[in-house]
């Protein structure tokens, strides 16, 4: 058995912090490794020790084997945890481990390697008795061959890589016309995320239940499940929402899939925890998906249900010692579902968002557990999983903990940085989901392709507080350079114009402040639309509100309309404001005294990049005559792929960067010169 004393933890963000705040409880020391753009992160302030492993690049600092355990023997961590992503399923990594007298807490080198592969692993499974779906798992990955094998299955297709997860590297086809240009950019995408290109076919079960199992197994040949976990809401095959137990699996089913899942883990030799995805169909079949050799994201919900702390467990086995529970042991009492807070648009197709986490409050009224490595003033930048938190409720029922996971979403704030939480909220109280009927093809069958009905469209009401804060800033300005509102004071009672622009959309404020003191007052505020053109206001003119404002502490503005008394937190920087709204993080810029804006726009030929990321192709060149919709270039951000295609017909008159550039958000990338004579159907 081995006697270990410090851990380092191979990993950054929340899952850093989680497994930290376990280790500590079991009086180990703690050690973090950061990259320079990490050195302020919460991962590296938690950590008892932190070493610094370069710069912010993955490929330079987190993916670096050698960098992690020169990190470990520099202070002397006798063991590793991996966490998940990066290097947590990477047999090399564990070997190095091994090769150092470094303890690896996770499973052994064989059974990463052949989990590791879902061409390889499936292969294994069908060897174990493990239902597997029909596909193509062959050496050959030629385009040729691949393009075959799926004209054999019969469409609809997945095309998905062999290495990795999280949904990269893996797409949907629906017509034979689709998969060359699928394999492409599946192939692509792989390499770019794993460093591995090889891909396998399987056939496509539409509107699936995805269902996973959670194992345990220690040194000593002891293997046990944990029961389920839901994890069917997905966006871009990446889950959204967890829970366990599963809504439409009962105790027969359970067991069948528990014995299919052990045996896979014995199949392979398989020691601490894991977990066994499987796709449910309608008919209640079974089917192996892949198996994760490492702890999974949303492991909190079996953690809740069972009151076992897998982390703990992990240490435990792989200092030796055996399983505490026999499988007749484990209890399940309860419900409790996780969502995943990102760093994302829904409104644009979930595009990944950077910026800096301004306001950062978590609702601690209500009993939610909590998993993040956010603080204010950090950088969410676009090198890493745009994933910021997980927000787990548990209730006795599933109905209890949905309504405490839906007002812990509504609750919880972050301003600075776009995310997904109202969407997640929404998802909440959707009614398919609330009666337990969501597959895979829940987002898309409820909320459609471009989710538009989940942009925070501003009111009038919000959009006069936002005006209001700003006018209120002026005046405290005027005597103190502090941004606080804390204190103000107005001392004029003229009337003041202030121009927004809001979602593209231009708004006058006017504000009159009928009575003004140090720590309230009463202001009637009337606004107008304006045409976005001219500076011309344009009818009609909303009637006048009266708006009292009774407090405002650091960073929360408690007012009254019409006998109503509201609280809105909101964060200010210079001329942009953000508000944290039931309908979502908004965002408002004073412009009165901006100068005139000339911007090319959609559909003017001038293609910007969306985000901070790095290009990998470049598909044409300058003089090239394109179609609107054809793809120009692809970027990486995030470890997603982005196209980036033309919004006119016309000729490429300008490509201002290469393959490997960084590049930063809005930044100009490709210029075309619309043909004029050819008129948009």
């Amino acid at each position: 058995m081995a006697t270990l004393k410090k851990i380092l933890v191979a990993n950054r963000g929340e899952i850093a912090v989680r497994i930290m705040r376990t280790a500590k409880s079991l009086g180990y020391d703690t050690v973090a490794v950061f990259s320079e753009a990490d050195a302020d992160a919460q991962h590296v302030k938690t950590a008892d020790e932190a070493v610094l492993i370069g710069p912010a690049a993955v490929g330079e600092s987190y993916l670096v084997i050698s960098k992690i355990i020169d990190a470990a023997k520099a202070v002397g961590a006798d063991a590793i945890h991996p966490g998940y992503g990066f290097l947590s399923e990477n047999a090399d990594f564990a070997n190095a481990c091994e090769d150092a007298g470094i303890v690896f807490i996770g499973p052994g080198v064989d059974a990463i390697k052949l989990m590791g592969s879902k061409r390889e692993s499936k292969i294994a499974m069908i060897k174990a008795g493990v239902p597997c779906v029909p596909g193509y798992e062959g050496d050959d990955q030629s385009d040729e061959v691949l393009i075959a094998e799926s004209k054999k299955i019969g469409c609809p297709v997945m095309v998905k890589a062999s290495a990795g997860g999280g949904g990269r590297g893996m797409r949907l086809v629906a017509d034979e016309s689709e998969l060359s240009d699928a394999i492409r950019a599946a192939r692509s995408e792989a390499e770019n995320a794993f460093g591995n290109g090889v891909l396998i076919i399987e056939k496509a079960i539409i509107q699936p239940r995805h269902i996973e199992i959670q194992v345990f197994a220690d040194t000593l040949g002891n293997v046990v499940h944990l029961g389920e976990r839901d994890c069917s809401i997905q966006r871009r095959h990446q889950k959204v929402i967890e829970e366990s137990p599963s809504p439409v699996v009962d105790e027969t089913l359970r067991g069948e899939m528990g014995v299919a899942a052990v045996n896979a883990a014995k199949f392979c030799g398989y020691v601490g925890a894991g977990t066994v995805e499987f796709l449910l169909d309608s008919s209640g079949k079974f089917y192996f998906l892949e198996m994760n050799t490492r702890l999974q994201v949303e492991h909190p919900v079996t953690e809740m249900v069972t009151g076992i702390d897998l982390v703990e467990w992990q240490i435990n086995v792989a200092a030796g010692e055996p399983l505490p529970l026999t499988q007749d042991e484990i209890r399940f009492q309860g419900h409790a579902i996780e969502a995943r807070l990102y760093a994302e648009d829904p409104a644009q197709n979930f595009m990944p968002q950077t910026g800096i986490v301004l306001r950062w409050n978590l609702p601690n009224e209500i009993e939610v557990r909590v998993d993040h490595g956010v603080g204010e003033g950090q950088m969410v930048s676009a090198f890493y999983d745009p994933m910021l938190a997980k927000i787990i409720a548990h209730g006795e029922t599933r109905d209890k903990a949905r309504r405490k996971l839906a007002a812990a979403l509504r609750k919880l704030t972050l301003l600075g940085v776009t995310t997904n939480k109202t969407f997640l909220a929404d998802i909440c109280q959707n009614q398919v989901f609330a009666q337990g009927k969501a597959t895979t093809a829940f987002i898309a069958e409820q909320y459609g392709e471009d989710l538009s009905l989940n942009e925070a469209t501003p009111d009038q009401e919000e959009l006069k507080i936002a005006a209001l804060l700003f006018y209120l800033s002026r005046h405290q300005q005027a005597q103190s350079k502090s941004l606080e509102l804390t204190g103000w004071r107005s001392g004029s009672s003229v009337n003041a114009n202030i121009k927004l622009t809001c979602h593209d959309d231009q708004i006058v404020i006017t504000i009159n402040a009928m009575e003004a003191g140090v720590f309230g007052g009463r202001f009637e505020i009337s606004s107008a639309a304006i045409n976005v053109d001219s500076t011309e206001s344009s009818d009609p003119v909303t009637l006048n509100t009266v708006i009292e404002v009774i407090d405002i502490e650091e960073s929360k503005l408690t007012y009254m309309v019409d006998n109503v008394r509201r609280t809105l937190v909101f964060s200010l920087h210079g001329d942009r404001i953000y508000l944290d709204l039931l309908n979502g993080n908004l965002i408002v810029d004073d412009i009165t005294n901006a100068p005139p804006q000339v911007t090319g726009g959609v559909g003017s030929g001038q293609l910007v990049a969306p985000m901070e990321g790095a290009i990998t192709d470049i598909f044409k060149a300058e003089g090239d005559v394109v179609k609107k919709g054809q793809l120009i270039l692809v970027m990486e951000a995030m470890k997603m792929e982005h196209q980036i295609k033309a919004d006119v017909d016309g000729i490429i008159s300008k490509i201002s960067t290469d393959v490997g550039a960084q590049v930063k958000t809005k930044q100009l990338l490709v210029e075309i010169e619309p043909d004029t004579d050819n008129d948009d159907e």
